[in-house]
């Protein structure tokens, strides 16, 4: 499974369509391990592109801390399942704490 997270300065950015870069973590459920990460760099910004370019890298997930709707749809509509409302921290614990079923989520930040 891939976990893709959008970062500003690093950490997770609280509006998904203006983050700088996407972490993308390759997980094994099973043995809750990490086996891989990668940084890569979004297109411009385009009207439904970050689905179709995240589902091209292998995106199985997106967790974020705001997310519209309509770009949650988009993301169903790719079989790309979205979490929203985690807090700004490193893409690293965000992932140890979804492994280990820690991760706390809160109100999505985005209403658009």
């Amino acid at each position: 499974m891939k976990i893709a997270i959008p970062l500003h300065q690093g950490s997770l950015s609280m509006h998904f369509g203006h983050c700088e870069h996407f972490a993308l973590i390759e997980i094994d459920e099973q043995k809750k391990a990490v086996l891989g990460e990668s940084l890569h760099e979004p297109p411009p910004h385009e009207p439904g592109l970050l689905p179709r370019w995240l589902g091209e890298l292998g995106a199985d997930m997106v967790i974020a801390g705001g997310m519209g709707r309509r770009a949650q749809e988009l993301f169903a509509n790719n079989n790309i399942a979205v979490l929203v409302g985690a807090q700004g921290i490193s893409p690293q614990q965000l992932v140890s704490d979804y492994l280990t079923g820690n991760l706390q989520t809160g109100e999505n930040c985005c209403d658009h």
